[in-house]
């Protein structure tokens, strides 16, 4: 009953008395539900605060907690939501950090006051360091933590957005004392992590390893600060020549090269490092027109994606192979002017046409020229475009029938009528699926729904949906949950759901 439980807790048309027993509820606990309802009282929303950081940190987010009201002693997890979102006194952490269950959070809070962080630096475990090493960002703090022996907590300092370039230029030559790595914690040196390991428990990566020199873990420090953007380029530059693909591909990435580095890394023929040389707009449009033509699918796809590939590149790149990019619309396309958006439209490609009907800012004349376009994936993508009339988009189902139901119904001003339509012929289950959260969808089509199993967990909550139908959802494990939520239900059916006093 508890997925029952969950779809009442986020029913708009709960009563209020059932609001209340939700809330008194800790097992199950449906905080997490019910922090999204707006008619919580000021009670109830003290109540749920007090369950959780992430909860606490919903309700801040939404106004309904505030430091005027917080005191944090009594109410840690709405103090300590409130600093994360930097809405409280500097002087909470330190009372908050009186209490060591709340470090692991403290410490993930950018906000954390100095003195704080370095309390926390001198007296936490490791899990608490790495947090503090990802999120701190005084920059005396984080050269303290890029000397900490533990591997992990200096790759978090590389991930740290605020960390200083000298900072990572020591993490890039190694210059701290040797860090330890779990090769050698684990397993006498020299050990070699076998492909087959025989341990279920080992977690440690194929190519893990120890000498005596912890090359693994300095491996491991070297690619996260490779991947940060103020790591020096000289820095970076010297592993340039590694025997490391894995470093080259960090290397691969970065826009802050000269042009003979990246003529460098694209002499291999190692896809793991060409894909994002490719996916680079840096290297320069030579080199994106030389990789269009690269073997492998996945480096032409990543040159679809660079957002400096010339147009006429796009076409080249999908010579010789099928490169289905499904709704992800390549950043040149998206970034095309009004005069570029009239070439792409006029492409022979309809894979190139197909993704600018992606776009929902068309021109209104392109949008009418794609809804009138003889490839049925190509009209379908464009469908759901919310400026077709219903003329336009009748002619359209007219035209390409069951191919561009999905737009249709995905389109949010498709009339009822029409909607209706897609369900009483031939029909996909993709156009199902848009259907049943479609708000002008009726019951008639709504009930069409059910007939797939995905179509129907959504249409169970839609407020068309026939009583009858909610009900026998609700006798359903998979969907009565989906129901449960449904507005359209009547006090005395939630009442009668409701969990036992």
């Amino acid at each position: 009953m508890r997925r029952v439980w969950e779809g009442l807790a986020g029913n708009p048309a709960l009563p209020a008395e059932a609001v209340e027993r939700l809330v008194r509820l800790t097992d199950p606990d449906l905080s997490s539900e019910l922090v999204e309802r707006t008619d919580l009282t000021d009670r109830q929303v003290e109540v749920l605060a007090e369950r959780g950081t992430a909860v606490a940190g919903h309700l801040v987010e939404a106004g309904r907690v505030t430091a005027e009201g917080v005191d944090p002693r009594r109410r840690p997890f709405a103090a300590l939501a409130l600093l994360r979102a930097g809405r409280a006194p500097a002087g909470w952490a330190g009372v908050l950090a009186e209490r060591r269950q709340l470090w692991l959070e403290l410490a993930s809070s950018e906000r954390l006051p100095v003195e704080v962080a370095r309390q926390l630096l001198a007296e936490a475990d490791e899990d608490v360091l790495i947090e503090l090493a990802e999120a701190q960002p005084d920059p005396d703090v984080l050269a303290a933590l890029a000397a900490h022996p533990s591997q992990y907590v200096r790759q978090a300092v590389a991930r740290n957005p605020a960390a200083p370039p000298d900072i990572l230029a020591d993490l890039l030559d190694n210059r701290p004392p040797l860090p330890s790595c779990d090769a050698c914690r684990r397993h006498p040196v020299p050990w070699t992590h076998p492909p087959d390991c025989p341990d279920p428990d080992c977690d440690l990566p194929g190519g893990a390893a120890c000498d005596g020199s912890h090359q693994y873990a300095r491996h491991a420090i070297v690619e996260a600060a490779l991947a940060h953007p103020a790591a020096p380029a000289a820095d970076a530059l010297r592993h340039l020549h590694d025997p490391s693909a894995f470093l080259r591909a960090q290397l691969a990435g970065r826009t802050d090269l000269d042009p003979e580095a990246y003529e460098q890394l694209a002499t291999g023929a190692v896809p793991f490092v060409i894909e994002p040389l490719a996916e680079n707009p840096a290297v320069g449009e030579p080199l994106i027109c030389r990789l269009a033509a690269f073997p492998h699918e996945s480096v032409r796809r990543a040159v679809v994606c660079n957002p400096a590939v010339p147009l006429d590149v796009l076409d080249r790149a999908w010579e010789g192979v099928v490169l289905k990019l499904g709704t992800t619309l390549p950043p040149r396309i998206a970034a095309a002017d009004p005069v570029e958006a009239e070439r792409l439209a006029a492409s022979a490609n309809p894979e190139l046409r197909r993704l600018l009907a992606l776009r929902r800012d068309l021109p209104p004349h392109v949008r009418d020229r794609l809804a009138e376009d003889p490839d049925a994936k190509v009209a379908n993508a464009v469908a759901a475009h919310p400026g077709l009339d219903e003329r336009q988009l009748t002619a359209l189902h007219r035209r390409h029938g069951r191919r561009v139901g999905p737009g249709i119904a995905a389109n949010p001003d498709t009339p009822t009528a029409l909607l209706r339509a897609l369900v009483t012929g031939e029909h996909n289950v993709a156009t199902l699926r848009a259907l049943a959260v479609h708000p002008a969808a009726d019951g008639a089509t709504l009930t069409a729904c059910l007939r797939d199993r995905r179509a129907r967990e959504r249409a169970a909550a839609h407020p068309a949906l026939p009583l009858d139908r909610i009900r026998a959802l609700l006798a359903d494990p998979e969907t009565a949950h989906h129901a449960a939520a449904n507005p359209a239900l009547p006090a005395a059916d939630l009442l009668r759901l409701m969990p036992p006093e």
